[in-house]
């Protein structure tokens, strides 16, 4: 694979050119081929470590974790992340759908270790984890969700027929949309309008980071810069899945859990409460919520979340 990196670095005059305190890129990158879709793979830290996969939120991409990964690391884990289908320099499918993206993880898993790994996810990520975690518990010994839990939201009680009818509805509008959208592309911009328009979706993070993010994660086309994501992706639109439909399961959550919370409600976070999540979740889970922190809160306080998942997995 030729590296995008190096050619949007080259992109971007030396006097504009960001870096960001603690942000490292990984150590080693691969590609892995995903039933036809290849997905490129990040890895930070001595290969011969026990393995800590992880999994991004929706419209970002494994090099966000630049800060919070090589802390994982360091505290002697090989940390593999990877960008999603159709977000970063992973390639863009046809279609999405809740589960391509967990098998698009197990391709990941099965090309990197046989043994049982640790998992943690952020949002979107978290909870395609968790239904990974639920169908293969034997691959998995714990599991971190970072402000992904499911909407506590009360569901009425339906039949079996009115569920199938709803999925059947979720997935068609879910088929609508791609149609829709097959032939757009994303809007150009400067280097600086993209770290902007990043920032309406993550406006507790600094301007610094989001410039960085822009120089990791966005191309150089000759119109202007575009981020890498598939324009057809949408919020709480990665192909037909209801929260509900993993919250029914996680009372009987099979490996520990611990689980984070931020607290400051933002467009990409749900600012679940404590207590809300609680009598939800499967017995021995710990909980840890973020008073005065938004949806990332992995990037507003990664020595402090690293240092709860360090201790949680000793």
């Amino acid at each position: 694979m030729t590296d995008p990196e190096t050619q949007n670095a080259a992109a971007v005059a030396d006097d504009v050119r960001p870096g960001y305190p603690g942000a490292r890129a990984a150590d080693r990158r691969r590609s892995v081929d995903s039933f036809g879709i290849e997905i490129a793979v990040y890895e930070w830290g001595d290969p011969d470590a026990p393995v800590l996969m992880l999994a991004h939120g929706g419209f970002d991409f494994a090099r966000t974790y630049d800060v919070f990964a090589p802390m994982l690391a360091d505290g002697g884990w090989r940390v593999v992340a990877w960008d999603q289908r159709g977000h970063g320099d992973s390639e863009h499918a046809a279609l999405y759908s809740w589960d391509s993206d967990g098998r698009d993880a197990l391709a990941v898993l099965d090309s990197t270790i046989a043994a049982p790994v640790v998992a943690v996810g952020h949002s979107k990520g978290a909870s395609v984890m968790m239904d990974l975690v639920h169908g293969l518990p034997e691959r998995f010994s714990r599991f971190v969700n970072i402000d992904g839990m499911p909407s506590s939201r009360p569901q009425p009680d339906v039949s079996d027929h009115e569920r199938t009818r709803m999925a059947a509805q979720s997935t068609a509008a879910w088929l609508d949309h791609r149609r829709a959208l097959a032939s757009k592309t994303r809007r150009p911009g400067s280097f600086d309008d993209l770290a902007k328009r990043r920032g309406r979706m993550n406006p507790r993070l600094s301007i610094e980071w989001l410039r960085y993010l822009v120089s990791v994660g966005a191309r150089h086309d000759p119109d202007g810069w575009r981020w890498k994501l598939d324009p057809s992706m949408r919020f709480g639109g990665f192909g037909p899945w209801r929260p509900e439909w993993s919250l029914r399961r996680m009372p009987e959550f099979p490996r520990p859990m611990l689980a984070l919370l931020g607290q400051i409600p933002e467009e990409m976070g749900s600012a679940l409460q404590p207590d809300a999540v609680r009598p939800l979740l499967p017995p021995g889970a710990q909980l840890e919520a973020f008073a005065d922190t938004g949806h990332f809160i992995h990037i507003e306080k990664p020595r402090e979340v690293a240092d709860l998942v360090l201790r949680f997995l000793k």
